[in-house]
């Protein structure tokens, strides 16, 4: 009487630790995947990132949002390129830096470059640094001491926003490790 009631509660434990682990790595397969795709050719393409102090959260580098609570208009938010690779937090892994362009659902189009921080768990968005609006983006270029140029056309002081860009410009940025931002370089 003693075996069959000892098989059967070892049959029972055998099948809730085989219930319990399935589940277990079930869940962390699932987790392994979200973090190898985030980790991804593209993952810095599905983060999230902070433009004029609200949380942008892109998703095959495209992002869409109301432009005010109950708004019928959207804002976009697109990956634009102009993308360099530097490890700008200096831990050992290669990070990238981009130009996104935000339509607010008027005449403007305005342009940010963000950093993604390449983690052990994924890309991490920073803050985007303003750039312009409706300008000509150019390229963007990293000198070997971090400093990131951004080029681009703008227009006159004196000129309209119908104007078409006509004057050359860059900008200087640096990356703050301990703020986690870009700062641009002031020129004496």
């Amino acid at each position: 009487m003693k075996k069959p009631l000892i098989i059967i509660i070892l049959t029972l434990v055998s099948i809730v630790a085989i219930i319990y682990f399935k589940a277990e790595n079930k869940y962390d397969s699932a987790e392994v995947k979200i973090n190898i795709a985030s980790m991804g050719a593209d993952g810095y393409k599905n983060t999230s990132y902070i433009l004029d102090g609200e949380e942008i959260i892109m998703k095959n580098g495209v992002a869409e949002t109301e432009s005010a609570p109950g708004s019928a208009m959207k804002k976009t938010t697109t990956y634009f390129g102009n993308e360099v690779k530097y490890d700008f937090n200096k831990d050992g892994r290669k990070d990238m830096a981009f130009l996104v362009s935000q339509e607010t659902g008027g005449t403007g189009v305005f342009f940010y470059i963000v950093v993604a921080l390449n983690t052990q768990t994924g890309y991490k968005g920073t803050e985007g640094f303003f750039i312009g609006d409706r300008i000509a983006p150019q390229t963007t270029n990293i000198e070997e001491n971090g400093t990131m140029i951004v080029n681009y056309v703008d227009r006159a002081v004196d000129e309209g926003l119908t104007a078409e860009p006509s004057i050359g410009k860059s900008l200087r940025l640096v990356f703050d490790r301990e703020d986690k931002v870009l700062k641009e370089v002031v020129e004496n």
